[in-house]
Order: structure tokens, then sequence, then C-alpha cells
């Protein structure tokens, strides 16, 4: 059924969460980011070629544009979460990358000169309440004190850079197929990934790590996002992007069972908040769309 392609995906990226934190025990963070993208890069290499070298004029002249994408998407975005994952939880992660939406927004504003809404404030106000009240615990005050885990801290750099990287794309209409584009990102975040790679600790990748550098290449990387598109052509990309809502709840109750994290009052709370505000200045872009 079209209904179950995009619920496939996110569930596909939800474990993928929980493969980040997993990953930390085993193999070093700048490792796992390297070899995911060079993995990938080897399963897409039969199927993408042929039409990279098609599309290769066009492709040059998107390279700088491709480039800068891969920086934000697949180097800061993916990769530093595995970095972010030795200091906080799969939930934490989940929920913080919840905000992508609603920050997406608020860069709409500059780039696409896209009105702001009363909706989108109030929905700002309640997921930045949510996200604090979360990470300090049920406790807003200690932020002043003791501040976020640096783990949050750059979950929330994650998120940041992937909501201009979704801001880019609307941004910029590249006349290449979203294969090739993938593609071509990802080569160039393998490029760029080396440095992080030989400044890793090992650059070895330890038996048990081969199923979760795997799991990252081939399901999150590669099968994940064929679903997301093939969804998004079955379902319209609207209705398709509603799922993605589901990520953190998913998250958070993959990580319950499977890494022993514990649902707390104010993870429910907090991201509850998080979630209604996103939702809220999701509801305001639609609006804007239909006033069009």
């Amino acid at each position: 059924m079209p209904v179950l392609l995009p619920f496939a995906a996110v569930f596909i990226w939800s474990v993928n969460t929980i493969v980040n934190k997993m990953s930390v025990a085993v193999i070093a963070p700048g490792a796992m980011a390297f070899y995911r993208w060079f993995f990938a890069i080897l399963v897409l290499t039969p199927f993408c070629l042929p039409t990279l070298w098609r599309q290769r004029r066009a492709v040059i002249t998107y390279a700088p544009r491709l480039a800068l994408l891969a920086l934000l998407g697949m180097v800061t975005n993916q990769s530093v979460a595995y970095f972010a994952a030795q200091t906080t939880t799969a939930t934490n992660m989940a929920l913080i990358m919840s905000l992508v939406p609603m920050l997406s927004l608020f860069m709409s504003i500059q780039l696409l000169s896209q009105p702001l809404t009363v909706r989108a404030i109030v929905g700002a106000g309640l997921s930045i309440s949510g996200l604090i009240y979360m990470l300090t615990m049920g406790k807003p005050l200690t932020l002043l004190t003791s501040g976020a885990t640096i783990g949050d801290g750059l979950m929330l750099i994650c998120a940041s850079s992937y909501a201009l990287y979704c801001v880019l794309l609307k941004r910029w209409s590249m006349a290449i197929s979203n294969w090739v584009s993938v593609y071509v990102q990802a080569l160039f975040a393998v490029i760029m990934l080396i440095p992080v790679l030989l400044a890793a600790p090992s650059q070895n990748i330890a038996t048990e790590a081969y199923p979760l550098v795997g799991f990252a290449a081939l399901g999150a990387s590669v099968l994940a996002p064929a679903i997301w598109l093939q969804a998004i052509a079955l379902n319209g990309a609207s209705r398709t992007a509603m799922y993605m809502n589901l990520l953190p709840v998913m998250t958070a109750i993959i990580a319950v069972i499977w890494l022993g994290e514990v649902l707390t009052p104010y993870h429910i709370i907090g991201g509850g908040f998080v979630l209604l505000g996103v939702g809220l200045s999701q509801q305001s872009t639609r609006q804007t769309v239909r006033q069009r």
C-alpha cells in the first residue's frame, strides 16, 4: 500500500538514530561518517553512473551548489550526529532533529521571501520552550548555570544545517535527476570526510561495527531515500512529509525497547511542546501556500 511507504522510510531513519548511538562503542565517529558514504557510493555507482554521464554538463554547472549541499546535508548534518551520539541520548537526538521544519520555515523568510505568520511565531515559542524543558530535564533554570550537553549542542548544529539544506534545495532548481544529485553530493561528502577519517583515533572497522556501517550505508542512505521518493511520487510531497513527524516518536519507542533508555515525564512534556510547535509552524506554511 502506498501509505505504508513513508512509514517504512521513517522507520528506517528512526532505527538509524539508534545505530548512531550504538556505533559509539565500536567505531570512531569520524570513521563511521566516512565509511557510511563510501559504501553507499559503491552501491549507487552502477545505477547512477550512466545517468550521471548523460547529465555531466549540467552536473559540472551545478558542482558548487552540490558541494555546498553535501557539506550541509551529509558532512555537517549526518556526520556530526555520530560525534553528538557520544554525549546525548537517541531520544534527544530525534527530538532536536524534529525542529528542522520550523528552522526551515524561519530561514525561508530571508531566502525564499516567505511571509512570517503569527502561528509560526507561536509555534517557534512552543518548540523552543519544549526543547529547553527537555534538555534541562524539567528544570529550565539550570540552563543558566550548567547549560546543555555537548551532544545536544552538536545536534542543534545538525538540525540547523539540515534546515538550511532543505531551504537551498527549494531555492535552487537544478536540471538533474534526484539520484544523480544525491550521488554527486555523496562523492563530495566522501572527499570532504577524508581528513575526518584520518584524524580519527582508528580508521579500522571492527567486526561488530560492520552491521552498523552496513545499515547506515544501505538502509539509511540508499533504501530509505528510494522508498521516500517513491512515496512522494504516489502520495504527493505534502502528504508524505507529514510522516516525518513520526520520527521522534518512533525513535523514542525503539530507544526504550532496544537501548533501554528511560522515557521520562520531561521527555513527554518537552517533546510534546516541540512537536506541537512544529505542527503549528507547518500549518502556517500550508496556509500560505493555499493563499498563493
